[in-house]
């Protein structure tokens, strides 16, 4: 049977499954409806785009110190109907979020005190004219399923949807994934005061499950991973802890922050470069000068980035077993070294540290001779949000139930689980 251009498209990004295409073809529907109630009847210039969320599985807070990552785009998206304009002003009606706004392209300067995703267009359109390339008006309606202030970058998916629309209507569609990601980058660090890295943006973009060698930020080194967890009898899980990270800005900033220091101490702006030995050599002197929770950052750095090349070494020669070892070890360096599970000043309230201990129970009761393995880790930016477990497919049932169960959550309330059973979608940033 041939399919229209339009069709292969669509499955490209949410695969064949009748049951998924169906539902995923009713919400684009939905979507084009809330957009004709708010801008009136579409023309045939009408587009659509998708822009997924990002899992991060290896490579825990290294990216901004021009680290290594293994990450890959999820399931869940955010989809956007969108018509260019021609009076130099893009307007935002975004369903999630409640949000009506218009930003004029020259009038892309920072505004004091001004903050969320009007804050973020604004920096974007800067990203695109500071860079040189273009960029114009539209009117574009948005609704996303990607899980807010949880770890699996709802701002990134946001940003990465901005600047696919912004390349694929004034650019041509020829802007490669890695001036995307800067350009999304760029509004979080000057326009949100967020000073993070390019994982998030660049894992969004890009689709498929990938590594990323950030030792080049300008053209980061980007190779897709042929791995089937699926086909492997595993699922990828992503529990809600319940607790948003949105006001914990000051929290993830003082990580690179305080790696960076160490790295200034030895006269770089980065980590990278620098080996373990190096600075454990001069460990007296940067506790003194960085202070003790700087250098164990530093030294998961170092660790964290040979756990990568250790995830798809393993991946890559099949052996899930090593992979998990890894992914586990990597979990367990975000806690003791990294720190970044609890929130030094709220010891009441530890969301992320509760859900690994529940989930690190759980793999000890089903450790038994010949059981498959399991392995967990906190997920993404840490302090609150989400954590990610691989649990095999016999046993997802009763972790889902244990999880729901812990977190208070009643089936008869009629919300989303905060348990998720993810998938890897081989589509990043798209037009569909």
């Amino acid at each position: 049977m041939n399919l229209s251009n339009e069709q292969q498209r669509f499955e490209k990004v949410y695969g064949t499954d009748p049951a998924i295409v169906s539902a995923q073809k009713e919400r684009y529907t939905k979507l084009i409806d809330a957009y004709s109630a708010r801008f009136g009847t579409p023309s045939d210039k009408l587009r659509l785009f998708s822009s997924p969320g990002r899992t991060e599985i290896g490579g825990n807070h290294t990216d901004h110190n021009l680290g290594k990552v293994l990450a890959a785009s999820i399931n869940l998206d955010c989809i956007g109907a969108v018509e260019a304009t021609e009076d130099n002003t893009v307007h935002i009606y975004d369903i999630t979020y409640n949000e009506d706004y218009s930003v004029a392209v020259d009038q892309s300067e920072r505004i004091p005190g001004e903050t969320g995703s009007i804050a973020l267009v604004r920096g974007m359109i800067q990203g695109f004219k500071e860079k040189g390339y273009a960029a114009g008006g539209f009117k574009a309606c948005f609704t996303s399923d990607v899980i807010s202030s949880a770890g699996v970058s709802s701002s990134a998916s946001f940003e990465m949807m901005i600047c696919t629309i912004m390349n694929f209507i004034y650019n041509e569609g020829k802007l490669p994934v890695s001036v995307l990601a800067a350009i999304g980058q760029f509004a979080e660090n000057k326009y949100w005061d967020k000073a993070s890295g390019l994982l998030d943006q660049t894992a969004c973009a890009t689709g498929g499950m990938a590594t990323i060698d950030f030792a080049d930020p300008v053209n980061p080194a980007t190779r897709k991973i042929s791995f089937d967890f699926a086909a492997s009898g595993y699922s990828m899980m992503i529990v809600n802890t319940g607790k948003g990270h949105a006001d914990l800005s000051a929290e993830y900033s003082s990580i690179p922050a305080e790696m960076k220091s160490v790295a200034k101490f030895f006269g770089q702006e980065t980590l990278r470069g620098l080996t373990f030995e190096q600075v454990a050599e001069k460990a007296v002197q940067v506790r003194a000068a960085c202070g003790d929770r700087a250098l164990m950052r530093a030294f998961h750095f170092f660790e964290e980035n040979d756990r990568v090349d250790a995830e798809v070494a393993a991946l890559e020669s099949g052996d899930f077993a090593g992979f998990l070892r890894a992914l586990t070890d990597s979990g367990n360096s975000s806690w003791k070294w990294l720190q970044n599970i609890c929130v030094p000043t709220a010891s009441d309230e530890q969301p992320i540290a509760v859900c690994l201990a529940a989930t690190e129970h759980f793999i000890r009761k089903h450790s038994v001779p010949g059981a498959k393995p399991c392995g967990c880790r906190v997920h993404g930016g840490g302090f609150a949000g989400v954590i990610q477990a691989f649990i095999p497919d016999e046993l997802v049932a009763e972790y889902t139930e244990m999880m729901e169960r812990l977190l208070g959550y009643d089936k008869a309330c009629g919300k989303r689980s905060p348990v998720y059973k993810m998938g890897i979608r081989g589509a990043g940033s798209v037009e569909v």
